[in-house]
C-alpha cells in the first residue's frame, strides 16, 4: 500500500454495529473477551496463556494484517494489538480499528516500541486506547485488569450474572497475578533503563521537562474567574525553565531518582518552555521530560489530555504525526505560576 492509499482509503467507517461491512462486528456472546492480534504466534500464545491463568477469555485474531486483509473479524470487548513496527499497510490497519473500536464500544490496548510510538500514537485518535511500550507480561495483564475494570454499564448489562461476578473477582486479583508474573519474566521497567532507551531512540532532540496539576486548582475562597480576570503575564524565558528542568534533573546525580518523581509537573514545565519557543513537542520528547517509565508517562498523558491540561495537536501536513501541547488555561497557569513565584526573588535582589 502506498502512503496515497494510506492516506485515502475508504474503511467504511459507517458500518451497522453487527453487519459485515466494516469488516468487524461484535458478538454479544463475546463480552468480556480479550482478542488477541500479533504477527508473533508464540506471543499471541503467550499472551492468551498468561490471560488464561487468570481467568480471561481470549480470542486468537491471528496476524496483525487480519486487521485490514483477512475476514470479517469478530470483536470482544477488549482487543491487545501488538505492532512494535510499523508500515503503511499497518498504521492503515491501526487506523481502521480505531474507528470501528469507537463504533463497537470495544477497548483498545496497543503494544509498541519506542521507535514506532509516535506513529502508533498519531493513528489513534478516536477511541481512547491504552498505549504500552515494551511492556512486560505483567504490564499487559495490568492493562486489561484496567479496561475490564472500568467496562461501560451498558456492555456489563449485557454479561450474565456469572460473568459480572467473573469480572469483579478479576479486577481484584489481577494485580497481584501480574505481580507473579513480572517475577517470572525476570523482565524490569526499571526508569534507569527506560529513560536511557528513550534518549537513545531521540539522541540529541529529546524533551527535557513538565509541571503539577496543582496550580491549576483554584486557591482557597478564589474562583477561577478572578484569578484569570486580570491581565495575562507572559510566559518566562525559556532558558530559564530549561534551567529549572536542569536542576530538577541534577538531583538523580546524588539521590535515588525515582524518589522525586513527578512526571504530570515535568512534563508540564517541558511544554511551557516548548511553548515559549514556539517548538512543538513529540510523545516520544514528552515520555522523556516525565522521567519515568514510558509506558507510565503514556497513562499520565492520556489523563492530562483527558482534563484538558494537554492537548493533542494534529500535524496538518503528516497525518502519521501528532504532538502534545498545553491548553490555553494550563498557558496562562503556568504564566501565573512562575510570575508569582519569581516575583518575591526579584523583590529581594
Amino acid at each position: 500500500m502506498t502512503q496515497l492509499e494510506y492516506q485515502t482509503a475508504d474503511f467504511a467507517y459507517d458500518a451497522d454495529e453487527n453487519d459485515e461491512e466494516g469488516g468487524f462486528i461484535h458478538d454479544p456472546a463475546l463480552a468480556s473477551r480479550v482478542a488477541i492480534f500479533a504477527d508473533r504466534p508464540s506471543l499471541r500464545a503467550e499472551i492468551g496463556q498468561d490471560l488464561t491463568g487468570a481467568g480471561f477469555r481470549t480470542i486468537d485474531g491471528g496476524a496483525v494484517a487480519n486487521l485490514i486483509e483477512g475476514p470479517v473479524t469478530a470483536l470482544g470487548d477488549v482487543v491487545m494489538v501488538d505492532c512494535p513496527l510499523v508500515d503503511a499497510a499497518i498504521l492503515a490497519a491501526l487506523t481502521r480499528l480505531d474507528m470501528r473500536a469507537v463504533h463497537l464500544g470495544a477497548q483498545l490496548i496497543v503494544t509498541t516500541s519506542i521507535d514506532a510510538l509516535d506513529e502508533v500514537f498519531a493513528a489513534l485518535d478516536q477511541s481512547d486506547p491504552q498505549i504500552l511500550v515494551n511492556p512486560s507480561r505483567a504490564d499487559r495483564m495490568l492493562a486489561v485488569g484496567r479496561v475490564m475494570a472500568g467496562l461501560s454499564n451498558s456492555r456489563v448489562r449485557e454479561m450474565t450474572e456469572d460473568d459480572r461476578l467473573n469480572l469483579l473477582h478479576l479486577s481484584r486479583q489481577v494485580e497481584a497475578i501480574a505481580q507473579k508474573l513480572e517475577g517470572l519474566s525476570g523482565q524490569s521497567t526499571g526508569n534507569e533503563a527506560m529513560q536511557a532507551t528513550l534518549r537513545a531512540h531521540a539522541g540529541s532532540n529529546a524533551g527535557k521537562g513538565a509541571v503539577d496539576p496543582a496550580i491549576l486548582s483554584p486557591n482557597a475562597g478564589e474562583s477561577d474567574a478572578a484569578r484569570f480576570n486580570s491581565a495575562r503575564p507572559p510566559l518566562p524565558d525559556p532558558r530559564h525553565v530549561r534551567q529549572v528542568i536542569a536542576g530538577r534533573q541534577a538531583r538523580a546525580k546524588f539521590f535515588d531518582a525515582e524518589m522525586f518523581a513527578d512526571p504530570a509537573w515535568d512534563m508540564l514545565l517541558d511544554l511551557t518552555a516548548a511553548h515559549a519557543e514556539h517548538s512543538r513537542v513529540s510523545v516520544t520528547s514528552l515520555c522523556i521530560a516525565a522521567a519515568v517509565p514510558a509506558t507510565t508517562a503514556l497513562r499520565w498523558i492520556k489523563q492530562l489530555v483527558d482534563s484538558g491540561v494537554f492537548e493533542r495537536v494534529a500535524d496538518a501536513a503528516d497525518r502519521r504525526r501528532a504532538f502534545i501541547g498545553l491548553s490555553d488555561q494550563s498557558a496562562e497557569a503556568m504564566a501565573r505560576y512562575f510570575c508569582e513565584v519569581e516575583a518575591p526573588m526579584a523583590r529581594a535582589a
